[in-house]
């Protein structure tokens, strides 16, 4: 196998983290109303100027995982919270997500093991414990 130049090795960490502060930035514009519209790994390649092919294999290198288990991470952490503060709507919650709510309640419960209902309970009942 080919050594890899030190440039193209340092590289894939730089492109790592600006794929992670994409993510970010991204839905603070989805849950603030900038955007209405969920990105795909290839917008966020198209806003890194690389291809989606060489984005997905880097993080896969760097990280052991796939670019989209860091978004949907992301996702469950930011519908946690909502779901826990309580002062929004199920349905509303997953709506501003770019979920149906059908969607929204099958990917949370896929990840919780619980509904987004079922979570929201139990963050209330731990509140007065």
């Amino acid at each position: 196998m080919k050594n890899i130049p030190a440039k193209i090795f340092a590289r894939q960490y730089e492109i790592r983290d600006e794929f992670l502060k994409e993510i970010d930035k991204h839905l603070l514009d989805l849950t603030e109303g900038r955007t209405q519209e969920m990105f795909e790994i290839r917008d966020f390649a198209s806003i890194m100027n690389i291809h989606p092919t060489h984005l997905s294999n880097t993080i896969k290198v760097t990280t052991n995982k796939s670019p989209c288990y860091f978004f949907e991470e992301k996702i469950l952490d930011i519908a946690k919270g909502m779901l826990a503060k309580n002062e929004m709507s199920i349905g509303a919650i997953a709506t501003l997500l770019t979920y149906d709510p059908s969607n929204f309640t099958k990917f949370f419960k896929a990840y919780t093991k619980l509904t987004p209902k079922q979570y929201r309970e139990q963050c209330l009942l731990e509140q007065f414990v």
